[in-house]
């Protein structure tokens, strides 16, 4: 009889998970954050040319399981709710392997009127906390005693680990340049990809996961920062320098575990990237993603500024438990659920 009846997680990985839940909530409750909850099915989700969403089919219509929870907590914060956090579920169709699974625990918060750079040190805050509460090593071998805010992450920009790592500009490379760079390293980029300028993020993106990420991060936490504005998502452009979005992602040895944005408030810019998103995935062949949202309507309406952060909970469990996969603090994972 088989016994994909049981549990991957132990009982003990379970009582840790729900720990660092309570813990989370508490941090962020103490800090003036409220939680809440938005629809896991939506009408609405996020336009993303490499992130692909689970439909659903119900009541007649097509609906969505939610990617992140970002369309609907800007909802809240364009009708005027203050800060915010949602600790809940998230689905990505296609996310398989020991850091992904395609149902995971996402932590988003907003806060109005923050900077990034407001949010980068609320990220070290948090990390610095759940280090102190949760005695890890991979955490606390991090810490700096000379420093009285514990951790000292560094930061680095877009272009500037492009040319430490290649000897390239992350903004300035093209295609052809970054596959010469991955082929003189032994690199095969995935099969079929063109060495052409209209799929240059790609490249950028191959180039990053083989050759920068495994370096970022290690011995104490990295912010990447200043992103190529054609990787802005839904950050805004640097007002001082528009080829970068005021975007930034958390590495701590060689994964990613944080996204942050000074977030997009034009309308008409999101109507454009969502555009462009789409472009990508007819050029893909895949499917196009819907083009009008309730976040359109509330971001005319007028959403204010603001930042926020997603980080995936299921690896900072692993960063602070220990484990090979972020399944071993699953109750059933994918493949048992």
């Amino acid at each position: 009889m088989s016994d994909d009846w049981r549990p991957t997680a132990t009982w003990r990985a379970l009582h840790q998970r729900a720990d660092l839940k309570r813990f989370v909530r508490q941090f962020f409750d103490e800090r003036g954050y409220v939680e809440v909850d938005t629809p896991l099915l939506s009408a609405d989700t996020v336009v993303d040319a490499h992130i692909e969403p689970i439909a659903v089919r119900t009541g007649g219509r097509d609906m969505w399981l939610q990617t992140s929870p970002e369309f609907a907590m800007k909802r809240l914060l364009a009708a005027d709710c203050g800060p915010m956090y949602q600790l809940g579920p998230a689905f990505r169709e296609g996310e398989a392997g020991r850091r992904h699974n395609p149902e995971f625990t996402l932590l988003e918060w907003y806060r109005p009127d923050d900077t990034i750079e407001d949010q980068i040190a609320f990220v070290t805050s948090l990390l610095t906390a759940v280090a102190d509460a949760f005695p890890s090593p991979r955490l606390w071998r991090m810490l700096v005693t000379d420093n009285e805010e514990g951790l000292s992450p560094e930061r680095v920009s877009y272009d500037d680990t492009f040319s430490r790592s290649t000897g390239l500009s992350g903004l300035g490379a093209n295609a052809s340049q970054l596959a010469a760079a991955l082929e003189e390293r032994g690199i095969t980029p995935p099969p079929g990809l063109p060495v052409e300028d209209a799929y240059l993020d790609e490249w950028r993106n191959v180039t990053l996961a083989e050759l920068i990420e495994p370096t970022l991060g290690v011995g104490r936490p990295t912010f990447l920062t200043d992103y190529p504005a054609s990787q802005a998502a839904l950050a805004r452009l640097k007002p001082d320098d528009p080829r970068v979005a005021e975007r930034f992602e958390l590495y701590i040895d060689g994964v990613e575990y944080a996204n942050g944005y000074a977030e997009l408030t034009d309308p008409a810019e999101l109507r454009e990237r969502v555009a462009a998103q789409n472009a990508i995935r007819r050029r893909d062949g895949r499917p196009e993603l819907p083009t009008e949202s309730r976040l359109l309507a509330a971001m005319e309406a007028g959403l204010p500024p603001c930042a926020g952060v997603a980080l995936g909970f299921d690896r900072l469990c692993t960063l602070v438990f220990g484990g090979g996969s972020i399944h071993d603090h699953f109750a059933f994972p994918f493949d048992r659920a």
